[in-house]
């Protein structure tokens, strides 16, 4: 779970226009910040099986996300991979 703080850090970065909180930038820049914590989590504690099946879902519904921005505006889904730093 991410904090209130970074939270609405993330999505001031990434909005479109001031309110924005739900655009597909802001949800996948959400979900990449969520995937990290996870990500960290797992290396220290690799027996964990249950949180592993929650990043399975996150990383399945992030690709969903860019998967319909890739569709819609291309331009846009190039700049939300190249910001996040994700490979495509």
């Amino acid at each position: 779970m991410l904090d209130t703080a970074t939270k609405q850090q993330i999505i001031g970065e990434y909005q479109i226009k001031p309110g924005d909180t739900g655009s597909t930038e802001v949800q996948v820049a959400l979900l990449s910040e969520r995937i990290r914590g996870l990500t960290d989590h797992l290396r220290s504690n690799h027996k964990d099986h249950a949180t592993r099946r929650g990043l399975l879902k996150l990383v399945g519904q992030r690709r969903r996300l860019l998967r319909y921005l890739a569709n819609e505006d291309v331009a846009r889904y190039r700049t939300v991979i190249t910001r996040l730093g994700l490979r495509r």
